[in-house]
């Protein structure tokens, strides 16, 4: 069994910035996607940024320009740094990994809170 746990929310004006920080953890033999969805209260989640181990990447339209997502492979672990965050950003962001365990897996964080204030 995968565990991701995900840090580095937080309240923030508009403007401001948040780094998201997610660990994976667990009998893992290798991780292959890495990604940050998000839903806001009364809207469907929707992915925010991917990254795979070969380092390909894709952002949703509305994020470009202003997020970045990372990863430390030695670390098991994935960023989101989020810059110029606008009211909109506002949502509870999910950590996803998916790859190989004993079997082919996929985990979702907990999820973390984002708000940005006008």
């Amino acid at each position: 069994q995968v565990q991701l746990v995900e840090s580095g929310g937080g309240l923030v004006q508009a403007g401001g910035s948040l780094r998201l920080s997610c660990a994976a953890s667990g009998s893992i033999l290798s991780i292959d996607t890495m990604a940050w969805h998000r839903r806001a209260t009364g809207k469907q989640r929707e992915l925010v940024a991917a990254i795979t181990s070969g380092g390909n990447i894709n952002y949703t339209d509305s994020v470009k320009g202003r997020f970045t997502i990372s990863r430390d492979n030695a670390k098991n672990t994935v960023y989101l740094q989020m810059n110029s965050l606008k009211p909109e950003d506002t949502a509870v962001y999910y950590c996803y990994a998916d790859g190989y365990a004993s079997t082919w897996y996929y985990s979702w964080g907990q999820g973390t809170q984002v708000t940005v204030s006008s």
